[in-house]
C-alpha cells in the first residue's frame, strides 16, 4: 500500500475541497463536514488519515497534516510521528517555497543525526548511524514488539543506505564534531563530556523536556542546562536519551464506508 501524507496551509477548505472531490475517500465522519474533520484532526498526532482508497489500480492511504504542525513536529519532536518518518528516505512529490518548512526539514535531520550520535559508541559504521536514525520514531511503539516484524528497522535501513547516504552526507560532512571516513563507511565522534554537553543542548525541545523529567527529581526544579551538563558527564548518556525519546501517540485514522 502506498503512503501519502499532505502537508496544508488551510486544513477546513482542503477538507471541503476534497469532500466535493472525493467524498467517497471519508468514512462516516463525512457528514459531520469538513470543520469537524479539521477538529477531530488535530488531536493526537495531528494527522487524519483516509485508509483503503483505491487509486490506480491499487490500494493507498493518505494523511493529511497541517503545516504549522508539521513544522512544529519537525522543529520540536512534539510527537515525532511525522517528523519520524521525514527522517528516512522519502519521495517529496511537490513542494512549494516555505522557508519556514525547508529550515525544519533540515532541522529534523540535524536533530536525528544529533540524537543518533548520543545513542552510540566513539567509532561506528555509517549502516549504524542510519540503523539508529529509522529506530528514533519507532521507540515505545507497540507495534515493533506485537504483530510487527521485529526486523523492520532492519529492513529499511539495508536496501536503501544509498539513499540515506544522499540524505545526510552533507550534514555529516558539516558536523565539526564527527570524523566521516566515507570511503571506509565509517565515522567516530567526539563522546567528552563537553562533546555530549553541545549535542544534548541542540536536541529538539520535547526531547530535552523529557531527558530533563527523568533526571531531575521532583521538587528541585533545576533549569535545563544544568540538567543536560549532569547527563553529558554520566557514563549513561545513551540510554538516557534513548528513554527520554518521544512514544508513539495516537492518529485519526479510518477505513472508508
Amino acid at each position: 500500500m502506498l503512503d501519502f501524507v499532505f502537508a496544508v496551509d488551510d486544513s477546513v477548505t482542503w477538507h471541503m475541497m476534497n469532500l466535493l472531490k472525493n467524498r467517497s475517500h471519508y468514512s462516516f465522519l463525512k457528514v459531520f463536514g469538513p470543520k469537524q474533520i479539521s477538529s477531530i484532526q488535530s488531536y493526537g498526532a495531528g494527522i487524519y488519515y483516509n485508509t483503503l482508497v483505491p487509486c490506480n489500480g491499487r490500494m493507498i492511504k493518505y494523511g493529511v497534516i497541517s503545516t504549522d504542525t508539521l513544522i512544529d513536529d519537525l522543529l520540536h519532536w512534539k510527537t515525532l510521528y511525522v517528523a519520524g518518518r521525514l527522517q528516512k528516505p522519502v519521495k517529496i512529490l511537490t513542494q512549494n517555497e516555505n522557508s519556514k518548512l525547508q529550515a525544519a526539514l533540515v532541522s529534523n535531520l540535524k536533530s536525528a543525526v544529533t540524537a543518533a550520535f548520543l545513542m552510540l559508541p566513539e567509532s561506528f559504521s555509517e549502516e549504524d548511524l542510519y540503523m539508529q536514525i529509522a529506530g528514533l520514531s519507532y521507540s515505545g511503539d507497540f507495534r515493533m514488539v506485537i504483530g510487527e516484524d521485529r526486523s523492520k528497522v532492519q529492513n529499511i535501513v539495508k536496501p536503501n543506505v544509498p539513499h540515506f547516504q544522499k540524505l545526510y552526507s552533507n550534514i555529516l560532512q558539516d558536523c565539526p564534531q564527527v570524523v566521516y571516513k566515507h570511503h571506509l563507511g565509517r565515522l567516530e565522534i567526539d563522546k567528552s563530556p563537553e562533546g555530549q554537553f553541545t549535542q544534548l543542548m541542540a536536541l529538539p525541545r520535547t526531547l530535552q523536556q523529557k531527558i530533563t523529567s527523568l533526571v531531575d527529581p521532583p521538587g528541585k526544579n533545576r533549569d535545563v542546562e544544568e540538567i543536560l551538563l549532569q547527563v553529558a558527564h554520566d557514563p549513561e548518556c545513551g540510554f538516557v536519551v534513548h528513554q527520554g525519546r518521544p512514544r508513539s501517540v495516537p492518529i485519526i485514522s479510518f477505513k472508508t464506508c
